[in-house]
């Protein structure tokens, strides 16, 4: 996996625009396509803002934080390429889904999301990267990541 991460990363963001073109070429903004019924649906959205519609109208902050965390999180990932799978793993699908999301932004000026549970705000396959990735981040911190005083205690006293 650490051999091929931005293989990785470029083919979540393949597959997120892929998904995103489609649903622009082949459906009006608001078009909902109901695939079970009361309970998921395909909906074309153009969301203006961030997580929830959040910060609507502030074009400049929902293009430069999302850059600069990218930067960051692209040189932390290079930065601990030796650390546990689960940190790599998270870092790619952050870095993925941020992309993605970054370059609808810049380009439409609106990202676009489609996947519609009717009890939850509408997304797409850039914001499931993000949220896995984030799993997988709480779980590295949690489980995998030992700080190095307890990494030197574990091993044994030399005598």
């Amino acid at each position: 996996m650490k051999k091929f991460r931005y293989l990785i990363i470029a083919a979540l963001l393949a597959a997120d625009h892929l998904l995103k073109y489609y649903i622009r070429a082949t459906m009006y903004s608001g078009q909902s396509i109901a695939v079970i019924d009361n309970i998921f649906s395909i909906t074309y959205v153009q969301n203006r803002g961030a997580a929830f519609s959040m910060f609507e109208g502030m074009e400049t902050l929902l293009t430069w934080m999302p850059a600069i965390a990218l930067i960051i999180a692209v040189w932390y990932m290079e930065k601990h390429m030796e650390q546990h799978w689960t940190l790599i793993l998270s870092m790619i699908l952050i870095i993925a889904g941020g992309l993605g999301n970054l370059i609808d932004r810049v380009t439409l000026g609106f990202v676009t999301d489609m996947f519609d549970f009717h009890f939850w705000p509408v997304f797409n396959i850039a914001d499931i990267a993000i949220c896995v990735g984030c799993g997988f981040l709480i779980l590295f911190m949690f489980v995998f990541d030992k700080p190095e005083d307890e990494e030197k205690s574990d091993t044994p006293a030399e005598a």
